[in-house]
């Protein structure tokens, strides 16, 4: 069958028109889904199949859970707690306040999963205090929003589940074991740059506590850091599924935060449920709307397309996923990571198996990419969170982000062309 330009151009012109004119992304997708099956002359309740399908898997339960469990630990506190045994661990090091940072920030992701979620909530405490120490206020938004990325690759990751269903049900268990390497990488380098930055500016060192002090913090973070051992242990050991181990660590989360933080009230919980409620439903609208533009693409042969494209100018290894890896950075500077993720995957991950990618890998690589897309302007969620916090306009900021994008490009390169970075741990808990 020959390739429908047109049916191509439909779907992919009406799409972005439709985001031009701010029409919200569920429904962009879903009408021009909807346009080109009317054009194709394919049955309307195709659109109606394909949405129920996008959502019709156990894997799919996981992300409700896992989008509560860190609105709970956000609203509960935890966030405070970690920055100072985050403090405790690494305060009195040059530039400590923002080593501090990184390290909050990998504690945090490991909790919440998500990088909006960790700016918002680590970012509303550091910020301000980097700019009272002295730390301008661009480098304070750049630290946080870059060590955010953290929390999409360091389990539990929502993204990292969309990843799995968009490739077809590849195992959640896999993925969040082989975020671990890639995710502390990005975090050392990140320190590594906090360090130069400090050096080079003359940054403070922060305070160093006295043994008692510093073991009451750690005991009184290691109650929350616990839901991490829950969820990761409870997988590992195969005591849980990825969804039932996010269901046990709700229930944790509430009685550590509620019994023995003692920090949520009726109001609190309402106020995490309506949050987590909202969420789920941008976020279930958006995978079933997907799934059937993703079914679209392919009956139209836009992965095909691209491939030959790409292989036209070079099968080489090197080569194609450097392409591909641009094409996801700049992309990932105009859309939102989730709908990228479950629109690309089904495109990308054929030509990236082709030249020999593993799909773990693949799925590690495209999700740091999207992460680095989270703080780039002009869409950067996170870039965008961390600028209101500090209200600081977004190109003052961005100039301050350099040295650490840079950073960021240099693990991406790592991970893409290095396969044991994403590799090796889940071969040994296999």
């Amino acid at each position: 069958m020959p390739i429908d330009f047109v049916g191509i151009a439909l779907l992919l012109g009406g799409f972005l028109a439709l985001m031009f004119l701010r029409v919200p992304i569920a429904f962009a997708l879903g009408l021009s889904s909807l346009a080109t099956v009317f054009y194709l002359g394919l049955p309307p309740l195709m659109i109606a199949q394909r949405m129920v399908n996008g959502l019709n898997s156990f894997t799919f339960l996981a992300v409700p859970f896992f989008i509560l469990v860190g609105n709970i630990m956000t609203e509960g506190g935890i966030s405070d707690r970690l920055v100072k045994l985050a403090d405790v661990l690494v305060g009195r090091l040059r530039g400590g306040l923002a080593q501090g940072n990184v390290v909050a920030s990998t504690m945090f992701g490991g909790i919440s999963g998500s990088s909006v979620a960790d700016v918002a909530s680590i970012g509303s405490f550091l910020i301000p205090a980097m700019t009272r120490n002295g730390y301008p206020a661009g480098y304070s938004v750049a630290v946080t929003v870059t060590s955010s990325v953290q929390g999409v690759l360091i389990p539990p990751s929502q993204n990292m589940i969309f990843y799995a269903l968009a490739a077809g049900g590849l195992p959640i268990s896999t993925l969040f074991i082989a975020g671990y390497v890639p995710g502390f990488l990005l975090g050392l380098s990140l320190m590594v740059i906090c360090w130069i930055m400090a050096v080079r500016h003359g940054h403070p060192t922060g305070k160093r506590y006295e043994p008692r002090e510093a073991v009451r913090v750690a005991a009184n973070a290691a109650i929350g850091l616990f839901t991490i051992v829950i969820i990761i242990g409870g997988i590992l050991t195969g005591v849980f599924t990825a969804t039932e181990s996010a269901a046990v660590a709700v229930v944790y989360a509430l009685l550590a935060t509620g019994l023995f933080y003692r920090t949520l009230n009726r109001a609190a919980i309402a106020r995490i449920f309506a949050t987590t409620l909202t969420t789920l439903a941008i976020v279930t609208a958006i995978i079933m709307t997907s799934s059937a533009f993703g079914f679209l693409l392919s009956y139209l042969r836009v992965p095909t397309l691209l491939a030959d494209g790409i292989f036209a100018i070079s099968d080489n290894r090197i080569f194609v996923l450097l392409a591909i890896n641009i094409l996801l950075l700049i992309l990932g500077m105009l859309m939102d990571m989730g709908v990228l993720i479950l629109i690309l995957t089904p495109i990308l991950l054929p030509i990236a198996t082709k030249v020999g990618v593993d799909p773990i890998q693949f799925g590690i690589i495209l999700i740091l990419n999207l992460g680095i897309g989270l703080c780039t302007p002009p869409v950067g969620t996170s870039l965008l969170v961390g600028c209101g916090i500090a209200r600081l306009p977004l190109e003052k900021a961005t100039k301050s982000l350099l040295p650490f994008y840079a950073a960021m490009v240099v693990v991406l390169l790592l991970v893409t062309y290095i396969p044991a970075l994403s590799l090796t741990l889940p071969t040994w808990f296999k």
